[in-house]
């Protein structure tokens, strides 16, 4: 396992909608694996592919306390959403210096293939889903910032620009 580096912004891999896996392989599996190591060393609750720069739909997510609870989602679609949201401060190693309290659905159910290859339906809550959603959105070629209105987004873009 090796812990990979970072896209930096504005890298236009972090703003590309990544293509779907055909089927998890043993290379997927070692991808997965090394995004672990990568997003355990950051430290963070989550890592998409294209982060660093896999133009996969790849993710991990581990939420838990006890770093317990890996999460490999491949191609993972959001089934549903509660109505009640959640808040939390979301930062991205791809743009350091900078972090921005976002509005999130508190639960989701999210259907992915999951490291035996088999489509699998989880049902997320807190900042696990919180994650997973910021995951998803990596995938899609969105940053965490651009569910910021335009002023506080361009706001926190000068900022890091600064740092």
């Amino acid at each position: 396992m090796t812990v990979r580096p970072f896209v930096s912004w504005p890298d236009k891999r972090l703003r590309t909608a990544v293509p779907e896996v055909a089927e998890i392989t043993d290379e997927i599996r070692l991808i997965w694996a090394d995004m672990v190591e990568t997003m355990d060393a950051m430290p963070g609750v989550g890592l998409a592919a294209p982060q660093i720069g896999v133009m996969m739909q790849l993710a991990v997510v581990d939420a838990s306390p006890d770093r317990k609870r890996r999460i490999l989602l491949a191609n993972p679609t959001i089934l549903s959403a509660s109505e009640e949201m959640n808040t939390h401060d979301e930062a991205s190693p791809n743009l350091l210096g900078v972090s921005a309290i976002i509005k999130r659905p508190k639960n989701v159910s999210v259907r992915y293939l999951n490291e035996d290859g088999v489509i699998t339906r989880g049902d997320f809550t807190g900042l696990e889903a919180t994650s997973v959603q910021h995951q998803i959105d990596h995938l899609q070629g969105k940053m965490y910032f651009d569910n910021l209105g335009r002023v506080k987004r361009d706001m926190l873009l000068r900022k890091a620009r600064k740092t």
